[in-house]
């Protein structure tokens, strides 16, 4: 029982730990997260945190790691909640924007962030990071090859086009991060599925 405990508490610290990497990370950026920098921010002793990782880097990929397991809970598992097809591809997008305006990250998108900061920098992180956004433009594609399944959306629509569009959206939004900039890009894609739609009131009007 005493083990359980002590493995429940590293647990716990270890999650405290990645939680607020991750907000320093979008604030002062990826490469100027340290061991030392992490343990002052939460107020513990840096040797403490070695029990977790070894090096920079390793806390870095850990870090990524955790940014995706808060991008699979706040944004995607809601979305694919709704119905595939054209209601899901548009959650997925909602979901995002919603997930930038609640603040959740000081500095707007932990990955959009990270990918500017590592693009011409060779290396494991920068690999990393290149996989993530693969795996998430693989998604977004077989999001709106589904809706083009489906038959929702009109014949000889590109799926990696429109995923594209998506994700563009996105990232103009989240790098301008006001009001204004988050409901353009929710209109713009309401507008746009709506032209391209077999039945445009599967997505009704935007509210």
């Amino acid at each position: 029982m005493a083990q359980d405990g002590r493995l429940l508490r590293g647990e716990r610290t270890r999650t405290a730990v990645l939680d607020q990497a991750m907000l320093l990370a979008t604030v002062s950026g990826l490469d100027g997260l340290s061991l030392s920098q992490v343990a002052e921010a939460l107020g513990v002793s840096k040797s403490g945190l070695f029990a977790h990782w070894r090096s920079k880097q390793e806390l870095q990929l850990a870090v990524i790691d955790h940014a995706r397991a808060q991008w699979t809970e706040r944004v995607i598992r809601p979305a694919v909640a709704e119905p595939a097809g054209l209601r899901r591809l548009s959650a997925v997008h909602d979901r995002r924007l919603a997930f930038y305006e609640a603040g959740v990250l000081p500095g707007g998108c932990f990955f959009a962030n990270a990918h500017f900061e590592f693009n011409a920098r060779p290396g494991v992180i920068k690999d990393r990071l290149a996989t993530e956004q693969r795996d998430w433009m693989a998604f977004l594609t077989r999001v709106a090859a589904d809706a083009v399944g489906l038959g929702e959306l009109r014949p000889g629509v590109d799926p990696e086009q429109l995923a594209y569009l998506v994700e563009s959206l996105g990232v103009c939004a989240v790098m301008q991060a006001s009001a204004p900039a988050y409901r353009h890009a929710r209109r713009a894609l309401h507008e746009h599925l709506r032209a391209i739609a077999t039945d445009p009131s599967i997505l009704g009007e935007l509210s």
